[in-house]
């Protein structure tokens, strides 16, 4: 059985201090499997590796450390996108990187400006000192056409991402893509600014194996 990971946005507290919130409360089940990012439709893409057993309170906090660092590091880096830490109800901390896809793309397309290019190049060199992680990249669009169109179009886009981070020095292991259609607007589609805003890409990146059991091993060390 797969734990479902459902993420949220959390602001008010660090990783850190939700790493050990939730591990104090007796380990978080992982399951066999870290899981599906769920959507607002209660669907989502598989995103993670088995891993099984519990994750402890010096688990959590010490991979939370670690996306604190990196989703400073990037907002600080990547001037067109949005950078946020997430948790999910299994209490392992990620990152979600939101890009403007009026910056990435123009409308109906899916080819990557030189811009986003740019932005991307910068995203994948964030990524090398945190190898111990994967990325799932998702595409959505507005309304506008049929959802068949829109489909396709969303899964485009997030291949054409997915893609160029491969040729940017990220393993293709690492990565999973999915395109959303216009299932989970984030805003209106009844303005122009409100479809701008739904046409988006958005990537995670989350703790995989390896880094949970690299966090598992420091934390005995530290007992």
């Amino acid at each position: 059985m797969c734990a479902a990971v459902i993420l949220s946005g959390c602001s008010s507290m660090s990783n850190t201090g939700k790493g050990a919130a939730v591990g104090a409360g007796g380990g978080a089940a992982l399951g066999a499997a870290i899981g599906a990012l769920i959507g607002h439709d209660g669907k989502g893409a598989a995103i993670g590796a088995a891993i099984g057993g519990a994750v402890g309170a010096g688990t959590g906090v010490i991979i939370g450390k670690k996306m604190d660092k990196k989703a400073e590091e990037m907002q600080a880096a990547l001037e067109n996108a949005n950078v946020e830490t997430v948790t999910d109800n299994n209490g392992l901390e990620a990152i979600k990187v939101t890009f403007d896809s009026g910056i990435l793309f123009k409308t109906g397309k899916y080819d990557l400006s030189q811009a986003s290019k740019d932005d991307l190049t910068k995203f994948a060199a964030e990524m090398r000192d945190l190898p111990d992680t994967d990325i799932a990249v998702f595409g959505h669009t507005d309304n506008t056409g049929s959802a068949e169109v829109n489909t396709r179009l969303s899964g485009q886009r997030a291949n054409a991402v997915g893609d160029y981070l491969k040729n940017s020095g990220i393993a293709a292991k690492r990565i999973v893509t999915e395109g959303k259609s216009f299932n989970e607007p984030v805003a209106s589609n009844d303005t122009a600014e409100g479809r701008a805003q739904n046409r988006r890409v958005e990537i995670y990146v989350y703790a995989n194996e390896n880094m949970v059991k690299a966090a598992e091993a420091e934390a005995r060390q530290g007992q």
